[in-house]
């Protein structure tokens, strides 16, 4: 999430929050969770996210044309893709593990996902129209965000207002950035493969593209977070380092081409960093669980390096394995870190759906020492993680936006919050949306369908009070990686 350091303290509702809390106990919603509805949600929210210039098809109507001139600072035109949540910023690295996400879950469940995935490619393609233009508007330069978060943060306006400087940032041979690139690479490589057949000129440009980008991760390495300091950090900092994105890019740039230079290459980088997590930052366990597939469903033997990898991870993560490392909250929600937790969810759901489906084709079981899996064992646990998020927890309260009858009301997000153009056309500015709109116990005026929010604490509780952006902002890689999940629950049951 983008985190909205340096905002005043929270406005104190704690007496009506207290009470919102509360009231749902004990509140019933269906049981049999309408899937169709929540992945068509799911995706409808990237149209709330998109920056440039919004076409005629716009679904999402309270939301307008912003950031028309992004990259005027360089003189480039880097107008489009998605801002990452409740923010106006466009960071490039969780952007592209967005992408990179939506486009695996296309081409892992795109059968099961119907009329929606047209609605999917549409969301890939905003981005990766906007990585390509990153990647190829200056040559021996990779540009890798627009905005300067810093001053960002210390607003509360419109995307369509904003008069903060959208400053153009880049990574470079001299200042390198390995993370970031490796996962644009992948990002690019992943969406060639989803685009393969639906528009072949534009799959051979993103894959021609994603060679390059790949290329010079390897070549030039170092951390993205060194050579552009406060420009992402602490929001989008390279934590795990890019070993793991160079590993990530690597594996997509294999699977999309086959090419064994690519495999040489991911074993020259000797990464067997054991891991109990998988998100924007962290790598490592999406990388084995895609390299698992050519061990399992091709039985490929030098691959069996990765699935042993793979059920590794796995194995701490299920609740009742001996080696787990992951606390699950009363009501059964896997509880990683305080903030954003619902990204470690939805991000390791989908790798239990998916890992899961590549066993159920090869029959494969495993052990965790004395627990034995099957596919049946991970797609339980990957069902009640989604369940959870849907509404079957203690609060009986969805936490996707729009569906279901209850919901996060308050969200942390600046456009959500504000009334919209459509119904005040004059700018509030950069203070303009504290008082009235930020420090309020209203709801907010425009309903961001789709969006998953940061999520309960540890005790399953959630206050829905967007001054506290660490369970009440959504973000696009929390949706991202639950679209494959919801397409799988989607494609098996009726709804």
């Amino acid at each position: 999430m983008a985190l909205t350091r340096g905002l005043a303290s929270s406005l104190c509702l704690s007496v009506f929050l207290f009470s919102f809390t509360f009231l749902f106990w004990g509140t019933s919603v269906q049981g049999n969770p309408n899937y169709r509805d929540a992945l068509a949600k799911s995706i409808l929210f990237f149209q709330g996210q998109r920056s440039g210039r919004l076409p005629g098809g716009q679904e999402m109507s309270w939301r307008f044309s912003s950031g028309l001139s992004d990259g005027s600072f360089a003189n480039v035109d880097l107008s489009g893709g998605y801002y990452d949540a409740g923010d106006n910023v466009k960071f490039n690295f969780p952007m592209a593990f967005t992408t990179t996400m939506l486009s695996w879950a296309t081409l892992e469940y795109g059968r099961k996902m119907g009329p929606e995935v047209g609605n999917a490619r549409a969301a890939i393609r905003w981005a990766t129209d906007y990585l390509l233009k990153c990647a190829t508007a200056t040559p021996g330069r990779l540009y890798v965000g627009v905005g300067d978060p810093n001053t960002d943060h210390k607003c509360w306006e419109r995307p369509e207002d904003m008069d903060t400087a959208r400053s153009v940032y880049w990574v470079s041979s001299s200042s390198p950035g390995s993370d970031v690139a490796g996962e644009m690479a992948a990002a690019l490589a992943a969406a060639s493969m989803v685009f393969r057949k639906a528009d072949p000129k534009y799959a051979r440009l993103l894959l021609r593209t994603a060679k390059n980008v790949m290329q010079f991760a390897m070549q030039y390495r170092g951390a993205y977070s060194d050579s552009l300091g406060s420009a992402v950090c602490p929001f989008y900092c390279s934590y795990s380092g890019y070993k793991d994105e160079l590993l990530w890019g690597a594996t997509w740039l294999l699977r999309a081409t086959h090419d064994v230079s690519y495999f040489n290459f991911i074993q020259s980088l000797g990464a067997n960093d054991a891991t109990d997590l998988f998100s924007w930052d962290n790598k490592y366990a999406g990388a084995r669980v895609l390299l698992s597939r050519n061990a399992l469903v091709e039985n490929d033997k030098a691959f069996e390096r990765f699935r042993q990898q793979a059920e590794d991870f796995i194995c701490h993560i299920l609740p009742n394995s001996p080696s787990s490392s992951t606390q699950y909250t009363q009501g059964g929600l896997m509880y990683k870190l305080g903030e954003s937790n619902l990204q470690y969810v939805t991000s390791i759901t989908f790798l239990l759906t998916t890992y899961g489906k590549y066993m159920s084709a090869s029959r494969h079981t495993f052990n965790c020492e004395s627990l034995y899996v099957t596919a049946n064992t991970l797609k339980a646990l990957a069902k009640k993680q989604v369940i959870y998020i849907l509404g079957e927890n203690p609060l009986k309260m969805s936490y996707m936006v729009g569906y279901g009858p209850y919901y996060p009301k308050r969200i942390h997000h600046r456009g959500s919050s504000i009334p919209s153009v459509s119904t005040h056309p004059q700018s509030f500015g950069c203070d303009g949306g504290f008082q009235p709109f930020f420090y309020t116990a209203n709801p907010n005026p425009n309903v961001l369908t789709g969006a998953i929010v940061g999520g309960p604490n540890q005790n399953d509780g959630y206050p829905d009070d967007r001054t506290d952006y660490s369970h009440s902002e959504p973000a696009t890689y929390i949706n991202a990686a639950i679209v494959g999940p919801l397409a799988y629950f989607a494609g098996s049951h009726t709804n």
